[in-house]
C-alpha cells in the first residue's frame, strides 16, 4: 500500500470500533463495517480516532486491532490509524506497529497541555522525531483537546516536517482557518480533510478542503457531496448534503452523538450491537423517537432527490 502523501482527497471514514456487548472487540462486526464502508464509495479509513474509542484500548489491543482491519481491507483503500497518546513512547510504538501492519499513515492530535504557540510547535517537533519518517495527519480538534494551534503554528509545523502530510481540519468555527491556511504564501500545500460530522462540508470544500475525515453513519453524504462539488454543481452538493444535515447535526451532539452514531450503523446492519465500552453513554427512549423521526424524514428527502 502507497503511502499517505499531500495528494490525499476524497472520504477518509473515520470507522467506529464495534464492541460485543460483553465489551470485547467484535471482529466480525468489524469486518462487516469495513464492507459496508467500501461499499459506499470511501477513499481511506482512520480507526482508533476519538470516535473510535481508542483511548479504552490496551496497547495491545489497538495494534491487534489494526492488523485486523489492515488483513481484512488487504489493500483496496488507504488505512489511517490513530495513535495519539499522552506518551510519546506508546505513540512511537503503535505507529510502528500500524506501519508494519500495512497502514498509510498515523493522525496525532496534541495531549492537552501545550498553550503557547511555541509550546504547541514544539510537541509537534517532538512527534515527528518519534515518528521517524512515518507519514503522519495533524488533527486539530481544540474542541477535545483544549489546544488551539493557529495557522501560523501549522506553517511551522508543515515547514519544520515533511512527513506531516494532511491537516485534519476540525475547529469549529473554523472556515477562516482553512482559507488562511490555504492562503499561506510559500507554503508546501498539504491536504486538508476536515471532521466534525460533515456539518459545514460543502462551505469547507469550497474553502479549498480536499474532502471529510469524519464518521457520520451515513458516508454516502459525504461521497456524494464531494462528488457534485468535484462535477462543478454546486447546487446538488448543496442538495445531497441538506437532505442529510439534521441527521448529521443530531450525531454531532456532545455526549450522546457517539450512541447515535453506533445505534445507526446498526440499524442499517453495519454491526451486530451498538454498544460502547464504559464510560458510555446511552439513549434514552427520547432519543431514538427523535433518531427514529429524523430517519424517516431523510428517507423521503432522499426519494425525492433520487438517492434512496
Amino acid at each position: 500500500m502507497p503511502r499517505l502523501d499531500e495528494s490525499a482527497e476524497g472520504v477518509y471514514i473515520i470507522s467506529i470500533t464495534p464492541f460485543t456487548d460483553s465489551g470485547a472487540i467484535d471482529l466480525a462486526s468489524t469486518d462487516r463495517l469495513i464492507e459496508f464502508y467500501i461499499e459506499r464509495g470511501v477513499t481511506g479509513i482512520t480507526i482508533l480516532g476519538m470516535m473510535g474509542e481508542a483511548p479504552k484500548l490496551s496497547g495491545a489491543e489497538s495494534a491487534a486491532f489494526a492488523r485486523h482491519v489492515a488483513q481484512r481491507i488487504a489493500g483496496r483503500i488507504p488505512i489511517v490509524v490513530g495513535v495519539s497518546s499522552p506518551g510519546f513512547a506508546a505513540m512511537g510504538e503503535l505507529a510502528r506497529a500500524a506501519m508494519d501492519a500495512g497502514a498509510a499513515g498515523v493522525m496525532v492530535a496534541p495531549a492537552p497541555g501545550p498553550r503557547t504557540d511555541d509550546a504547541v510547535f514544539g510537541y509537534f517537533r517532538n512527534v515527528g522525531e518519534i515518528l521517524g519518517g512515518i507519514p503522519w495527519v495533524l488533527q486539530d480538534f481544540p474542541q477535545s483537546t483544549g489546544v488551539q494551534i493557529a495557522p501560523s503554528v501549522i506553517r511551522r509545523v508543515v515547514e519544520a516536517d515533511p512527513s506531516c502530510v494532511m491537516l485534519k481540519h476540525e475547529d469549529w468555527p473554523g472556515l477562516s482557518k482553512i482559507s488562511a491556511v490555504r492562503a499561506m504564501e510559500g507554503m508546501r500545500r498539504i491536504s486538508i480533510l476536515v471532521g466534525n460530522g460533515g456539518v459545514f462540508l460543502p462551505e469547507e470544500l469550497r474553502r479549498g478542503a480536499d474532502g471529510a475525515m469524519t464518521g457520520f453513519a451515513f458516508p454516502e453524504m459525504m461521497v456524494g457531496t464531494i462528488a457534485a462539488h468535484r462535477a462543478g454543481d454546486a447546487q446538488r452538493a448543496a442538495d445531497v448534503f441538506d437532505a442529510y444535515l439534521p441527521l448529521a447535526r443530531y450525531e454531532q451532539q456532545p455526549g450522546p452523538g457517539l450512541a447515535v452514531r453506533k445505534y445507526i450503523l446498526h440499524k442499517r446492519g453495519a454491526i451486530s450491537a451498538p454498544a460502547q465500552r464504559a464510560p458510555r453513554v446511552g439513549l434514552s427512549a427520547a432519543d431514538i423517537a427523535d433518531v427514529e423521526f429524523l430517519l424517516a424524514r431523510q428517507a423521503r428527502r432522499l426519494t425525492e432527490l433520487g438517492l434512496s
